[in-house]
């Protein structure tokens, strides 16, 4: 037997196989509270609260984006249309909060984007029963803003209020292989940590997913545009494929909270 009595059972704990009526304490992460077991609330995300307060209303899916050279936003406002095409869902654009200054923006050229369409603060996304989050590559990962954005719902995550909501991504980029899927891919983390459901395209789109005539954005993570230099428009097919996601979103958020 080595120093310190290895072999003996210690005063303070309870021998090997005595049964232990106390509950383990919760080891959860620094700052958070812990659910209790026997607690009767549930997450403010979960599908039957949302369900049960959505009854006599159209569900909501958010779609918040940041652009810089107007390419996402006009694939948010087309990706509108194809979410209110659904009967019994609505659309709603929203704008994350820029971060660079006025004179950096000028600087850099960036020209007027539709300024009707309010900036949203990170409590309002409880109010949403979907969201599809749209941004530009920054080196294969989401813009800064819209990262800045996410790094702003830490109140949110911190209480669980947007676990359960389904979510996808939509992205610009300025080449083929500067990173259609990688920026949706990476941002998947955002939406682990909030307990989310990310909802891809997959190949739903069908034959428009394997068109090679011509360039095109996009992949089963989501809608995509290529940007080239700044100055390259949408295509017609990127801008039907951005439609088709808001409609199979519309969709799928309609099957989970009306079923």
């Amino acid at each position: 037997m080595g120093k310190g009595g290895g072999c003996v059972p210690s005063k303070s704990r309870a021998p090997t196989g005595a049964p232990n009526n106390e509950p383990p304490t919760p080891r959860g992460v620094a700052g958070l509270v812990p659910v209790e077991q026997n607690d009767t609330t549930r997450l403010s995300g979960s599908f039957e609260e949302v369900r049960s307060s959505t009854q006599n209303e159209n569900l909501k899916v958010f779609i918040v984006y940041h652009s810089m050279y107007g390419h996402v936003e006009g694939m948010a406002k087309r990706m509108k249309k194809g979410v209110d095409g659904i009967d019994g869902v609505e659309g709603i654009l929203y704008r994350v909060p820029e971060t660079l200054s006025q004179d950096v923006l000028e600087q850099m050229k960036v020209p007027l984007l539709d300024e009707e369409i309010p900036v949203i603060s990170a409590a309002e996304l409880v109010e949403a029963d979907a969201v599809l989050f749209g941004f530009p590559t920054r080196y294969g990962s989401m813009s800064a803003q819209m990262k800045a954005f996410f790094d702003s719902t830490g109140g949110l995550w911190k209480e669980q209020k947007l676990a359960g909501k389904p979510a996808g991504f939509f992205v610009s980029t300025g080449t083929q292989g500067g990173g259609q899927e990688t920026t949706a891919w990476t941002a998947i983390t955002q939406l682990v940590h909030h307990g989310m459901l990310f909802v891809p395209i997959g190949y739903t789109f069908g034959a428009g997913m394997f068109k090679m005539d011509s360039i095109r954005g996009g992949s089963p993570y989501g809608a995509g545009v290529f940007a080239g230099d700044g100055t390259r428009e949408p295509s017609e097919t990127e801008l039907a494929l951005a439609e088709h996601q808001g409609q199979y979103m519309a969709a799928v958020v309609k099957r989970l909270l009306q079923a």
